[in-house]
């Protein structure tokens, strides 16, 4: 069972700037309560997202010697790849692809052809570093622009990844839109059907519509979940109003009361409990 922290997400819509030093701080405290992973900044455009205009200074100021958490950075395009991937603390190099035409123009403008054009080129220069990529699938579950949209078009776009060589997907929910039972029914579906792709699931929601959502991708076969302590979060680029992430502490009491162990170190985490009200403040 992975569970993946996303400070990145909870950091970048935020429209105050939040301190460099209090980034590393919090990232550092997060990286010793031993997550799978934290997707902790992105290389793309300051104008875009000034919020991760420090991804660089961030990284450099991370200690990963006595810890297991590998670091995933966003990118969204060919130039931010070739950035990320001459880094070596990190691990994961990861892209948003959209099943909605709004969105990808909204979040790279990108197409979504150019956006699969562009993905595989980044595939190929993360195999070239020893980097894995990870896709984020954004609006598996629908969206609010008027966007044709059905599962079975989720599923032609994860097949054109499968032969692209893509073996992390992660189903984002990007403005909450999901209901338990089309989270089932993909995952249901394509779990099975595709053995060497690592799926995982990234959700936006509300503080009390997050559990049945949960409860459905992990009942059917999902064992990869993105959270953000506290449930902070949301994608500037969706709409107007921003959707917060799945709560990581409602993850971790979810799991662990179906009798997931987790490994963590539960005393590392209350001190970042204590230290996030701080740097979200």
């Amino acid at each position: 069972m992975k569970i993946i922290e996303c400070p990145r997400d909870a950091m970048q819509g935020r429209k105050e700037f939040i301190p460099t030093e209090r980034k590393i701080a919090y990232i550092n405290q997060l990286l010793q309560v031993g997550f799978d992973t934290i997707d902790f900044g992105s290389f793309v455009s300051p104008k875009a997202v000034p919020q991760m205009s420090d991804t660089s200074e961030v990284l450099a100021n991370l200690d990963l010697n006595e810890t297991p958490s590998k670091l995933l950075a966003i990118v969204a395009n060919i130039r931010g790849a070739e950035e990320a991937v001459q880094y070596r603390k990190i691990s994961y190099i990861g892209f948003p692809l959209s099943v909605s035409e709004t969105f990808q123009q909204r979040n790279t403008n990108k197409s979504i052809a150019e956006a699969i054009v562009q993905l595989e080129k980044i595939q190929n220069i993360c195999l070239r570093h020893n980097k894995t990529l990870v896709t984020y699938l954004s609006m598996c579950f629908g969206n609010p622009y008027g966007d044709p949209w059905s599962a079975e078009a989720v599923i032609k776009y994860i097949e054109e990844l499968h032969q692209l060589g893509v073996e992390t997907v992660s189903l984002s929910d990007t403005v909450g839109m999901a209901d338990p039972a089309s989270v089932s029914y993909l995952f249901r579906h394509i779990i099975p059907a595709y053995e060497s792709i690592e799926f995982g699931v990234h959700l936006h929601t509300t503080p009390t519509g997050w559990q049945d959502k949960i409860e459905a991708a992990y009942k059917a076969g999902c064992h990869r979940f993105d959270g953000a302590v506290r449930g902070f979060g949301g994608c500037p680029m969706a709409k107007d109003k921003l959707v917060g992430n799945v709560a990581t502490e409602n993850l971790i009491s979810y799991l662990e009361n179906n009798g997931v162990n987790l490994n963590l170190n539960k005393e590392a985490f209350q001190q970042v409990m204590a230290l996030s009200g701080a740097v979200f403040s």
